[in-house]
């Protein structure tokens, strides 16, 4: 069986992470390769939970990313853990140690409006773990840095306390364990392992949702942790109150200390985003570049890095040559017809047109009725049909604050969930907008 190189296996994992973010986990980092015959890649797993996750969902990516890394039809296969005997090693469970990603620190994220008040609640966590901000929710949609805030928590306390217990582990890690518990009747160890640390840090708490058992037991860990001042951090895809199945006795503890949300970065953040992971790339973008990227990426951070990982790639046709007429040709294919994007005046507009307002009056202070809620809708529809961030909106209606801006959607959602009315009306105003940003792009 011939080796595979560091250098190789490192880029057989940028590869994935770029091609296949929604797949891609943390600990993928620690996997080891453990050589190739036959055109097969055999990759070593420490756990059945993730043998049975890179089996049964990620076989053909890895295979997909080798190939492109290598030029060759490869393919890459996963070896399960030994099986350890029962009398001998009742839990596996420390098989699956504490995993971080050096990169992901509070030096190395970057802040914007869309995150300042989640990097600031997470850093005062970090520094006082369990007195500040306890538990932190943190939540937003997939690639907005959520799981590289949870890790600059468990850095920044293993740097202040390097003994003190972290555990940083997924929902999914949690809830196999403690079938695994079950299954070999270690309910004992499993309650030591995750009652006695002084940080809790889980990620993907919404997949808590559909699983009873489990959520009995992460109640009572919860309170065991919450009464002893030890700290908690929590992620999800959506806020506490809105994730399914979650019993109202766990939204009410999630909610017990801060629930801090995660935005869409506007073009400066991303812009910033892209400076940040070139230099840790050691990249020489130019500053052109940087905004051209921004520009056509403006999903996540995860695809914001995916596109270096594509234009570093790229260059490496013109001898690593990095300029904007080389971006062009990397992403041309990408960015042949953008279309054009809905802007608040837009918005303003056709609330302007359906109502009878006067625009000047839903961009001052006059709070009448006939006003405040047209100005609530065109809140709303600021936050479906564009990326701003709450302060961004707030500040274009008279330099609102977000939580006026925050409370503008949620009073329109309500309403829309009860009036069959508001539902039509917004569908066609959310239609119209649409059709004619298309309507606009055609040449």
């Amino acid at each position: 069986m011939s080796g595979v190189s560091e250098r190789t296996w490192s880029d057989v994992l940028v590869q994935m992470r770029a091609g296949h973010p929604e797949l891609f986990r943390p600990w993928f980092s620690a996997l080891e390769p453990l050589g190739m015959q036959s055109g097969v890649i055999q990759v070593a797993t420490d756990s059945p939970s993730h043998h049975r996750y890179l089996t049964q969902q990620c076989q053909r990516a890895f295979s997909q990313a080798a190939q492109a890394v290598t030029g060759r039809l490869i393919t890459v296969e996963f070896v399960p853990p030994a099986t350890p005997q029962l009398d001998e090693a009742p839990l596996s469970f420390e098989t699956e140690e504490l995993r971080l990603n050096e990169s992901y620190t509070f030096e190395n994220f970057v802040t914007g409006p869309c995150n300042r008040l989640a990097h600031a609640a997470c850093f005062a966590a970090a520094e006082a773990p369990g007195r500040t901000y306890n538990p932190l929710f943190v939540h937003g949609a997939v690639g907005l840095g959520k799981t590289h805030l949870l890790q600059a928590v468990c850095h920044h306390i293993l740097q202040n306390n390097p003994q003190a217990r972290v555990l940083y582990i997924s929902c999914e890690t949690f809830t196999n364990h403690f079938v695994e518990a079950i299954e070999r009747g270690a309910l004992h160890q499993f309650r030591y392992l995750y009652r006695h640390v002084d940080a809790l840090v889980i990620d993907d708490i919404q997949f808590l949702g559909t699983k009873e058992r489990t959520r009995e037991e992460f109640f009572h860990t919860f309170n065991t942790l919450y009464q002893a001042q030890k700290q908690i951090v929590l992620s999800a895809d959506e806020a506490p109150n809105v994730i399914p199945s979650l019993e109202d006795r766990l939204v009410s503890r999630f909610n017990w200390g801060l629930v801090t949300r995660i935005d869409p970065p506007g073009l400066e953040t991303r812009m910033a985003i892209l400076s940040k992971k070139a230099k840790l790339r050691c990249m020489s973008v130019p500053d052109d570049v940087i905004h051209y990227l921004a520009t056509i990426v403006e999903s996540n951070t995860r695809e914001l890095e995916g596109s270096l990982t594509k234009l570093a790639a790229f260059s490496q046709q013109y001898g690593g040559i990095i300029n904007l007429e080389i971006a062009h040709q990397a992403f041309g294919d990408a960015v042949q017809t953008p279309a054009r994007k809905i802007s608040i005046p837009d918005i303003v507009q056709a609330v302007v047109e359906r109502f009878g307002v006067r625009s000047a009056d839903l961009l001052g202070k006059r709070r009448n009725r006939s006003v405040a809620f047209p100005r609530q809708v065109c809140m709303y529809l600021a936050r479906e049909l564009t990326t701003l961030s709450l302060e961004e909106i707030g500040g274009y209606f008279g330099g609102r604050d977000h939580t006026t801006v925050l409370h503008a959607i949620r009073t329109i959602q309500n309403q829309r969930n009860q009036d069959p009315e508001l539902e039509l009306m917004l569908r066609g105003l959310i239609g119209a907008l649409r059709k004619q940003s298309v309507y606009e792009n055609r040449p």
